[in-house]
């Protein structure tokens, strides 16, 4: 019986709220520059694991809630929270249909979960619902590659390292999204990476508790991988063994008034 993601990721809560990718990336910093100095009454992470990006907005806004099915990682959520001071509330609900209220927050945002929504188009529905007329919604996500055989190695790398993985969506993907659901694009930046100096093949299966088997398919698909390919993903090897960037993307979308 396969694993689903919830479960998948509450077993594995302790290593996420530990994790040097979750906890700290040049993408977090970069969305709030892109929001502005404004600060936001509201923020609302979905999926949002041990609520790192929510934690960002401590200090900025006085209501902090943190969205994920998984009740370890709101468990996590509570403890980082409680550690730093913090006051947050927690929802256990799936991204799908989640029982907040319609136009309730300034900022409503997902990182480095939506590849693992089966719906994506639904979680952007819902991200929309929850967001006030001139909020913003954003996702920071694994960026799927325009190139269909380097999307392709890319994708089975990372169902070998999760197999709750669904997809990594291109940029254009998520701009479709975003649009159907009536946001302004304000921002829509690629190649962006979660650890600058890369991340070894060890240490991701080890956050994302990898089997071994899996581990050695990962290692030998990019060992047999050609040169291009591994450059066209940023992936390196040295010291024997390959790295990862971690490459993301951010889009951030307002919503109308009427919306």
């Amino acid at each position: 019986m396969s694993t689903t993601a919830p479960e998948h990721f509450n077993a594995i809560a302790d290593q996420y709220a530990a994790s040097e990718v979750h906890a700290n990336s040049p993408t977090i910093r970069r969305l709030h520059d892109l929001l502005g100095p404004k600060r936001p009454d509201s923020i609302c992470e979905v999926a949002c694991g041990p609520g790192h990006l929510a934690l960002s907005f401590a200090g900025k806004a006085s209501r902090i809630v943190g969205v994920d099915a998984a009740p370890n990682m709101l468990r996590q959520f509570e403890r980082l929270a409680q550690e730093r001071g913090v006051k947050v509330e927690t929802v256990h609900a799936d991204v799908g249909s989640m029982p907040l209220l319609s136009n309730s927050f300034a900022v409503v945002v997902s990182r480095l979960a939506p590849h693992h929504f089966p719906d994506a188009a639904n979680a952007v529905r819902e991200m929309t619902r929850l967001a006030k007329p001139r909020g913003c919604v954003a996702v920071i996500d694994l960026e799927g590659n325009e190139d269909p055989k380097l999307d392709d190695l890319n994708h089975k790398i990372e169902l070998l390292h999760d197999p709750s993985h669904v997809r990594s969506y291109t940029a254009a993907h998520w701009r479709e999204l975003f649009e159907l659901n009536g946001l302004t694009i304000e921002a829509l930046e690629t190649r962006q990476t979660e650890l600058p100096g890369g991340l070894t093949i060890r240490r991701w299966c080890e956050i994302g508790s990898t089997a071994p088997e899996a581990q050695k398919k990962i290692r030998a698909l990019l060992a047999a991988a050609p040169r291009e390919h591994l450059v066209g993903l940023g992936i390196q090897f040295a010291n024997g063994e390959f790295s990862i960037p971690v490459r993301t993307l951010i889009i951030l979308g307002r919503k109308g008034r009427g919306i």
